[in-house]
């Protein structure tokens, strides 16, 4: 259990926690003038037995249907890949490559719960997406900053996520 949760930790924190500095990057925006670029940092925070804390920096690409999440340490490193397409998706963490059927199947067997992938990318675009089991703190979006939590199912997770806002 323990070796699951160090080898799901660069995924876990690509993908569900932030909180810290943003570093600068430029939003962008797909041809639609939509929103499809975020930069910043990422802090995880999950109540399990024991606890768990994870935080990078990251970068994330697209949407919720095809996308890349890119997670370093503070010093450069890269932490973890994750790419997704219909119908696939992928984990690179160092040498080692997974393959899923589907970004949800790649997050559920990363961290072990479902995480809402595409409430994600509505909340960062300040968009109030209500998920069972989470409540999104939308009120500092505007600012570069995001908090959402899990009470159910258990354990309960504190994802959050400070960001680059647009110009």
């Amino acid at each position: 259990m323990k070796r699951r949760a160090l080898a799901a930790a660069p995924a876990l924190a690509l993908l569900l926690a932030l909180g810290g500095c943003a570093t600068g990057s430029a939003p962008r925006t797909d041809a639609t003038g939509v929103r499809n670029q975020w930069s910043g940092r990422m802090a995880l925070r999950v109540d399990s037995a024991p606890p768990q804390n994870f935080s990078a920096l990251f970068e994330l690409r697209g949407s919720p249907q095809a996308g890349e999440l890119t997670l370093t340490s503070p010093i450069g490193n890269t932490l973890g890949l994750a790419r997704w397409s219909p119908g696939q998706a992928e984990l690179q963490n160092g040498s080692q490559t997974r393959r899923f059927d589907s970004a949800e199947a790649l997050i559920e067997a990363a961290t072990g719960a479902a995480i809402p992938l595409d409430a994600l990318f509505g909340w960062l675009a300040g968009q109030d997406r209500p998920v069972p089991g989470w409540r999104a703190d939308l009120s500092q979006v505007g600012a570069g900053r995001l908090q959402a939590l899990r009470s159910a199912p258990p354990p309960q997770a504190d994802l959050r996520i400070v960001f680059d806002v647009a110009p």
